[in-house]
C-alpha cells in the first residue's frame, strides 16, 4: 500500500485499493481526474492507497492478436480476477474503491473482491448499469431502450461507435454482468440526486444507492474582473452541445453579439466542423485540446462557462470548476445539472437542445456586469459548500466506514 502517517487527531487510518481502467490519452477524462484527486486527498489525510490500473493507451502497443482479443475482455477478463484476488489476498485491504473497468479490467474484478471477502464500492460515473454506453442518448434524444431488458437495441442501432459489431461487446456485458454488480458492490456512490433517481427507477437497490458528489480541487486561478469571453471546455460533440452551441452563437451574432467571443476548447468527432465554423471568424476562437491546468486558467478569465449539454449529465464536473473560479454557468435545465447550477442565483440554465433559449440565457448573463459578478460571488460560495475538496473527503470516508462496518 502506499504509505502515509495519519494527521494528529484523526481516526485510524484505511487501507483502501482503487481499481481503474485509464481512458486514452488523447481523449482526456473526468473520471481520471476524479480518480487521481481522490488518491491525493485520501494520502494527504493519512490514508493507505493501493492502485490497480489499466490503461487504455497499452492497447495500441499489443499484438494483432492481443488487440483483436480485447472485445472479448470488456465482458469478462479472467486474468484481471486472478491478478486482483492475488493482490488483495496479500495487501488485505479495508475496502476496494471500483471506478471505470472499460475496456481492460471488466467486471471480474467485482467476482474477485467477493472471493476474497473484501468488501467494494462502486463510483457510477454514469449510466453504464442500465445502458451499454453509459448515456441513456441516441439520435439526439434520451434512449431507454435497454433499461430492463436484454440491450439488442444497443447492437441493433450501433450505438457504439456507430458500431454494431463495437456494440456487441458493450451489450454483452450488460447484460452478463448487470446482477453480479448490484450484488457484489456493497455501495454505490451516484454523483447526482439526479443519477439516482433514475437509477432507481430503472430498478437498481435503492439501499445501496448514495449521492456523493464529486470533490473538485480548488484553483488558486479565480476571476478578478469582468470576464474576457464565454468559455466552452469539453468534448467537441454533439451530446455536449457545441451544435446546440453553435446555432445559439450564429443568433447571437445577427443580433450584434454581447460584447465578448466566445471560446472552445477540447477536442473530439465535431473539431473539423467546428474549425470550419469559426474559421476567419474574430468572435469564435477554437483551442483543440488543453491541459486541466489550461482549463481552470481559461474558466478564471471567463465571462460565464457554457455547459449545453443535450444528454442528461450524470454530474459536471466543467460547471463545478468554473463556480470554484468564481464564475457563472449557462447550462442546460436537465439531468445533474439542474442539481449543480441554481437557476438566477449561481447561473443561469436554458432549455435543452434550443438555441434560442441557450442565445437568451448567454445574453442575459454578459449584459449585465453588476448581476454577473453577484452569480460568480454565489457560485464559489456554493462551490465552498457543496463540492470543495474536504466535502468530497468526508463523504468518500462516510462511505467507506459505513460499508467496513457492515
Amino acid at each position: 500500500m502506499r504509505p502515509a502517517q495519519p494527521r494528529p487527531g484523526t481516526r485510524c487510518p484505511l487501507r483502501v485499493l482503487v481499481v481503474h481502467n485509464r481512458y486514452r490519452s488523447e481523449t482526456p477524462s473526468g473520471e481520471d481526474r476524479v480518480v487521481d484527486d481522490e488518491v491525493e486527498l485520501l494520502v494527504a489525510a493519512g490514508h493507505d492507497v493501493e492502485l490497480f490500473e489499466r490503461r487504455s493507451d497499452d492497447i495500441a502497443g499489443m499484438s494483432l492478436p492481443e488487440r483483436a482479443m480485447v472485445p472479448m475482455l470488456v465482458p469478462w477478463n479472467p486474468r484481471a480476477r486472478a491478478e486482483l484476488r492475488a493482490r488483495l489476498s496479500d495487501a488485505r485491504p479495508d475496502v476496494v474503491h471500483v471506478h471505470s473497468t472499460f475496456p481492460l479490467l471488466s467486471p471480474s474484478v467485482v467476482a474477485a473482491c467477493t472471493d476474497t471477502g473484501v468488501p467494494a464500492v462502486a463510483t457510477l460515473h454514469n449510466y453504464q448499469q442500465i445502458c451499454p454506453t453509459g448515456t441513456l442518448y441516441r439520435d439526439g434524444g434520451t434512449c431507454t431502450e435497454c433499461v430492463g431488458r436484454f440491450p439488442f437495441a444497443a447492437v441493433r442501432h450501433g450505438c457504439y461507435r456507430n458500431s454494431r459489431a463495437a456494440s456487441v461487446p458493450m451489450a454483452v456485458n450488460l447484460a452478463l454482468n448487470r446482477r453480479r454488480w448490484w450484488s457484489g458492490v456493497e455501495r454505490f456512490f451516484c454523483i447526482s440526486e439526479a443519477q439516482r433517481r433514475v437509477l432507481v427507477g430503472a430498478g437498481m437497490p435503492a439501499d445501496k444507492l448514495v449521492v456523493k458528489h464529486h470533490g473538485v480541487t480548488d484553483s488558486a486561478d479565480r476571476r478578478s474582473g469582468p470576464g474576457e469571453y464565454v468559455l466552452f471546455v469539453g468534448r467537441i460533440s454533439v451530446e455536449k452541445g457545441v451544435r446546440v452551441l453553435m446555432q445559439a452563437w450564429d443568433r447571437i451574432t445577427a443580433l450584434g453579439g454581447i460584447g465578448v467571443p466566445l471560446v472552445l476548447a477540447g477536442s473530439g468527432p465535431l473539431d473539423g466542423e467546428v474549425r470550419r465554423w469559426a474559421g476567419g471568424r474574430t468572435d469564435v476562437r477554437h483551442l483543440g485540446l488543453q491541459s486541466g491546468t489550461e482549463c481552470r486558467r481559461l474558466a478564471a478569465r471567463s465571462t460565464a462557462v457554457v455547459v449545453p449539454s443535450t444528454w442528461m449529465e450524470a454530474f459536471g464536473l466543467v460547471a463545478v470548476e468554473a463556480m470554484a473560479a468564481g464564475v457563472p454557468v449557462v447550462a442546460a435545465s436537465h439531468g445533474a445539472l439542474v442539481e449543480l447550477v441554481r437557476d438566477g442565483e449561481t447561473g443561469l440554465l436554458h432549455r435543452p437542445g434550443d438555441a434560442g433559449s441557450l442565445a437568451e440565457a448567454l445574453g442575459a448573463v454578459a449584459v449585465d456586469p453588476d448581476r454577473n459578478a453577484r452569480l460568480g460571488r454565489a457560485a464559489r460560495r456554493r462551490y465552498e459548500s457543496m463540492f470543495s475538496p474536504a466535502a468530497g473527503l468526508d463523504a468518500l470516508l462516510a462511505g467507506y466506514r459505513g460499508v467496513i462496518a457492515r
